[in-house]
């Protein structure tokens, strides 16, 4: 009886696993979802988000690093909205509220909430050093919304936990099931960590990358600057006892910049196109 309980599971978890697959934008990668629909991930994400926010020491909007924060936001908002639009992805942000704010702290960080809330730290701002730094931290957070990274993670968390129900992970936020409460603190526990608890696979972290050299192409920023900024961003973690949280998940200095090359002249080919329609 056990074996064929067994049998019937794993057989559940391969129909559930590549029912739920769906493809990374530009990257083409299949990526497993399903586990967690997009319009749970945004709710829990806001709801999160304001509760950071409220206990939080946000900049006012009328200076002008806020302002530059929400310039560049809206830049690359704009670009990545437009993209999707015409190549018949636009369902990918449906539900999104866009904001992008900044609030005052050392840290160096900051993260995309799924929903497109955004939120830099102005611990992180001397590394940005200039607009088109902050673009390169903006495409990446942004990208890590944009390809789902938070909910296949929540999938992957559920399916190893043996949270196979579809839907489970909704009940479980307004019935208190403490496991799936759990999964929620992990993903989106801002309030602990201030950005994804369960960390970012290198998998996903280099696809940021990647995306988003692209999407601050579209948005008219020459992703040269890329590099320039995480070589800085390897810096400041060499001055600490430990590195920034936003380098703590990713691959390693020296074969990131070396990947981020690799992927460059992709990146300038939107930039030329792009630019040239600016």
């Amino acid at each position: 009886m056990k074996t064929l309980l067994k049998s019937s599971v794993a057989a559940c978890l391969l129909f559930v696993s590549i029912w739920s697959c769906q493809k990374v934008p530009l990257t083409g990668r299949n990526q497993f979802v399903g586990l967690v629909s997009n319009e749970q991930m945004i709710q829990m994400s806001f709801a999160e988000y304001k509760g950071f926010m409220d206990t939080s020491k946000v900049v006012s909007v009328g200076n002008n690093d806020a302002a530059m924060i929400a310039r560049v936001g809206n830049k690359i908002k704009t670009a990545v909205e437009n993209y999707l639009i015409q190549n018949n992805l636009s369902h990918i942000i449906n539900g999104y509220q866009w904001e992008f704010k900044l609030v005052q702290s050392k840290e160096v960080n900051a993260w995309c909430m799924p929903g497109g809330k955004v939120c830099f730290y102005t611990g992180i701002l001397p590394i940005c050093k200039d607009e088109a730094g902050v673009a390169v931290v903006m495409g990446h957070e942004v990208a890590h919304a944009i390809a789902s990274h938070g909910r296949e993670r929540m999938s992957q968390a559920m399916a190893a936990q043996g949270i196979t129900q579809l839907g489970a992970i909704g009940a479980g936020v307004y019935t208190g099931n403490q496991q799936t409460m759990e999964l929620v603190g992990q993903v989106l526990g801002v309030g602990t960590t201030l950005g994804y608890v369960l960390p970012n696979s290198r998998k996903q972290e280099s696809e940021a990358d990647e995306l988003g050299l692209i999407f601050m192409a579209m948005a008219g920023y020459d992703p040269q600057n890329a590099v320039a900024f995480w070589q800085r961003m390897a810096e400041a973690g060499k001055n600490s006892s430990k590195p920034p949280k936003l380098l703590s998940t990713h691959p390693t200095d020296a074969d990131r910049i070396a990947d981020l090359q690799k992927k460059m002249s992709k990146a300038q080919k939107y930039y030329t196109t792009y630019a040239s329609r600016k």
